[in-house]
């Protein structure tokens, strides 16, 4: 399989968040606007890429009794980098995540492209596998946040496109996501029959 279709595979054949439903609670719990959306995709992002070329690495060193513990440690020393660099350098961004900058480590994408892929394949179509998976995530979270936000404020990436008072305030709170992802999970099914 080349690198361009494992690359295209994440984003479009393999959604985490379209097609499989997977990492459903970061989907939904941070996805109240764009910038959280992109941000929290951004950082899986990192942790799948990183972790998947790591873990491809290591593969043949890694005794099978301890494989899962193995990948959960390389995964979560990425997750603290992440959120150690949030915490510094974007610290308005890393209170508005919270919690579910930890829980990437226990996030099933990045686990699931860790045992699935990349303790079979080399590490280049691993990175690429990360790439794919993370782009797909990212996309879906930041689409997912901006028709939230869109709908909820009338903003997108915080620039008001139209008045607050248009605003329906359900997208902004917990049933908004459930909403506009069933919403969006329906259209992509529909894009991906046609």
């Amino acid at each position: 399989m080349s690198n361009l279709k494992i690359l295209m595979n994440g984003i479009v054949k393999e959604n985490p968040t379209f097609v499989l439903l997977l990492g459903m609670c970061p989907t939904l719990g941070t996805t109240s606007s764009a910038l959280n959306g992109m941000s929290m995709g951004l950082a899986t992002m990192f942790v799948l890429v990183c972790s998947n070329i790591v873990i491809s690495a290591l593969k043949n060193l890694i005794p099978d009794m301890v494989r899962i513990p193995a990948f959960i440690v390389v995964i979560a020393t990425f997750v603290t980098v992440v959120q150690m660099c949030m915490e510094a350098f974007v610290p308005a961004l890393y209170a508005s995540l919270g919690l579910f900058i930890p829980l990437i480590v226990v996030n099933c994408i990045v686990l699931g492209r860790a045992e699935a892929f990349a303790a079979k394949n080399g590490i280049i179509p691993s990175a690429f596998d990360g790439l794919g998976m993370g782009l797909g995530f990212t996309l879906a979270l930041t689409l997912l946040g901006a028709a939230r936000e869109l709908l909820g404020t009338g903003k997108l990436f915080s620039l008001t496109l139209m008045p607050e008072e248009y605003g329906s305030l359900i997208f902004v709170l917990a049933p908004g996501a459930f909403i506009a992802l069933g919403y969006l999970v329906a259209i992509v099914n529909k894009l991906r029959k046609a």
